[in-house]
C-alpha cells in the first residue's frame, strides 16, 4: 500500500513537472480542441496560468484596441476641418455643450461620421450604431469604433468652458498628443479587459465547483480556475475574430459563457476520480 503511494506521488511529480515545461502557445493551441489536455493544466503553477489569462486578455482586445486607435486618427484628421467649416459656434461649460442649433447634425466624411448634438436626443447607444464616429454630445464626447463606444464626459476634461476655437487650437495640436495617447489609452483597455477576463473566469470555476461535485471528481477551487481559465480559449477565440470582421453575434455573453462551461465541464470529466491530485501553490 505505501508503495502504491509513493509511486502515485512521484506521478503526480512528474505530471507537475511536465505541465510546467509545456509552452503557452502550446497550450494555447490545446486548449482549442482537448479538454484532456485542459485537465491536466490543473497541477501547473499558478503564476503560468495568471500569465495565460493576461495573453488571452491581449488577444481578445487586439480589434478593440486597433478599430479604436484607427477611428481616432481618422477623427483628427477630420474634425479639425468639420468643425471649422461644418459645424455651428459652440460652448461647453458646467459639463453642458450649448448652442443655437435645435437638432442634431451628422456629417459623412467617407467611411467616418461626426455627429453635433447640443439638444440632448442622442446618447451612447445610438452612436454605438452609426459605424466609425465621432460625437459631440450634450454631455459627452463619443468615439465610436468596431461596434463600441467609448465616452468621456466634459465635465472630466478639466477645462471649463471651452469654446469651438478652443477646441480648434487643440486639435491643431494633437499630432504630438496622439503620439501619446494612443498608448495609454491602449493600455488602459488592455487593463479594463484583463479584470473582466480574471472576474468571468473566477465566476465560472465557482460554477465549476457545482459540475465537479455532479461528476463527483475530487477537484478544489484552485484546481477548477486553472481549468476554467483554459476553458474559455475557444470562446474567447471566435469572439475575437467576430470583432475582428465586426461582426455582431446575437446573445453573445450567453453564448460564451454556454461553450466555457460545456469545455469546462468535459474538462472536469477527463480526471481521474480514482486518485487525489495535489498541485502548486
Amino acid at each position: 500500500m505505501y508503495f502504491t503511494y509513493l509511486q502515485d506521488k512521484i506521478i503526480t511529480v512528474n505530471t507537475i513537472k511536465d505541465v510546467n515545461s509545456i509552452n503557452i502557445f502550446k497550450q494555447f493551441y490545446k486548449s482549442l480542441f482537448s479538454p484532456k489536455d485542459i485537465a491536466s493544466y490543473r497541477l501547473q503553477g499558478i503564476g503560468k496560468t495568471i500569465l495565460y489569462v493576461f495573453l488571452l486578455s491581449l488577444l481578445s482586445v487586439l480589434p478593440t484596441i486597433y478599430y479604436t486607435n484607427s477611428a481616432m486618427n481618422d477623427a483628427v484628421q477630420v474634425a479639425e476641418e468639420t468643425i471649422k467649416e461644418d459645424l455651428p459656434d459652440f460652448q461647453i461649460e458646467n459639463g453642458i455643450l450649448s448652442s443655437s442649433e435645435e437638432e442634431p447634425i451628422t456629417i459623412n466624411k467617407g467611411n467616418f461620421s461626426i455627429i453635433f448634438d447640443s439638444t440632448g436626443v442622442m446618447d451612447v447607444d445610438n452612436i454605438s450604431k452609426t459605424g466609425d464616429t465621432l460625437a459631440l454630445l450634450q454631455r459627452e464626447m463619443v468615439l465610436s469604433a468596431g461596434g463600441e463606444a467609448n465616452s468621456v464626459p466634459y465635465s472630466m476634461m478639466g477645462i471649463d468652458p471651452i469654446s469651438k476655437q478652443d477646441i480648434l487650437s487643440f486639435i491643431e495640436g494633437s499630432d504630438t498628443a496622439m503620439a501619446i495617447i494612443l498608448p495609454i489609452f491602449s493600455i488602459v483597455i488592455f487593463l479594463f479587459s484583463s479584470g473582466l477576463k480574471f472576474i468571468e473566469i473566477s465566476i465560472l470555476a465557482l460554477i465549476g465547483i457545482l459540475l465537479k461535485n455532479i461528476v463527483h471528481k475530487d477537484l478544489k477551487y484552485r484546481h477548477l480556475w486553472r481549468m476554467t481559465a483554459y476553458s474559455v480559449t475557444l470562446p474567447t477565440v471566435f469572439f475575437t475574430i467576430m470583432a475582428l470582421f465586426q461582426t455582431h453575434v446575437p446573445f453573445g455573453s450567453l453564448i460564451n459563457w454556454f461553450v466555457s462551461l460545456t469545455v469546462l465541464l468535459l474538462a472536469i470529466q477527463e480526471v481521474p476520480s480514482s486518485k487525489q491530485t495535489s498541485t502548486i501553490e
